[in-house]
């Protein structure tokens, strides 16, 4: 049976510092849930836990008590809404989560690809050249997979986002060179510790020329028996709008059933 659109376990609220939306609310996110049939989706606020060290002044605000600020999430009948987070994975490879603060969360988004942000998620060297890219990818990628989590809640975002570099053709190439044996070794594991895959709004807009660099990262994962959600990332009321349209995109690229759906 073809893989069916019913979730979205990757939103921001108005909470995030980064929305300016003020509509962006978690109504206007079960509005849109019930719009579009999605049956569970998730808040997923930027987050880093304030009992970690080394989190910027912007961090420093997006702490538990202001992304819970959300709860408690209304609720409507065959729609299960959960409460999670967006943390980060800074240069250092820290983790901005405690287990403390992971079980009280019902999923956990981990960006390993916020190459944008340079000298805080990564160095400036770990993004110079396509080379450095591909290594600082799959370090970050490697380093998530090694860690003690309760993958079976875990997702792992936009894995080829634009955020690697503002340069499109250097995106392309980055993509184009990540290697497929050490693609493969890294979704065998995941799959083995039941990580979701993102499936992101964003990532599935590409273009002609993006086109298959993006799709053979996901068939990759998919031939080592990967499972994907879908996550409009969606900070706006706009982006939450054009995400199905993307979603359905994605499904039909890469040939999803059923069986290749994670379910938290």
């Amino acid at each position: 049976m073809k893989y069916t659109g019913d979730n979205d376990l990757h939103i921001h609220s108005r909470l995030s510092l980064c929305s300016h939306d003020d509509n962006q609310t978690p109504e206007a996110i079960l509005a849109y849930a019930k719009k579009y049939g999605i049956k569970n989706l998730c808040l997923t606020d930027h987050f880093w836990d304030t009992d970690i060290p080394g989190y910027t002044q912007w961090y420093g605000k997006q702490n538990y008590e202001h992304i819970s600020e959300a709860k408690p999430l209304p609720q409507a009948d065959g729609i299960r809404f959960l409460f999670g987070c967006e943390t980060e994975l800074d240069r250092h490879l820290t983790l901005a989560i405690t287990k403390e603060k992971m079980e009280l969360m019902d999923f956990i988004v981990i960006p390993t690809t916020h190459f944008h942000m340079t000298s805080f998620a990564v160095t400036g060297e770990q993004v110079a050249t396509t080379e450095a890219r591909v290594k600082t990818w799959i370090e970050r990628f490697a380093h998530v997979l090694s860690l003690d989590l309760p993958f079976k809640k875990v997702g792992l975002a936009h894995l080829t986002c634009r955020l690697i570099t503002p340069d499109f053709n250097d995106y392309v190439e980055t993509l184009k060179a990540l290697p497929e044996k050490e693609m493969t070794e890294l979704f065998t594991k995941a799959a083995e510790l039941g990580v979701g895959i993102e499936l992101n709004a964003d990532d599935m807009n590409f273009c002609a020329e993006s086109e298959e660099v993006v799709l053979r990262v996901y068939r990759i994962a998919k031939n080592c028996g990967c499972k994907f959600y879908l996550g409009s990332d969606a900070h706006t009321n706009k982006e939450l709008e054009r995400a199905p349209a993307l979603f359905e995109r994605a499904v039909e690229k890469l040939g999803l059933t059923e069986d290749d759906k994670f379910i938290i």
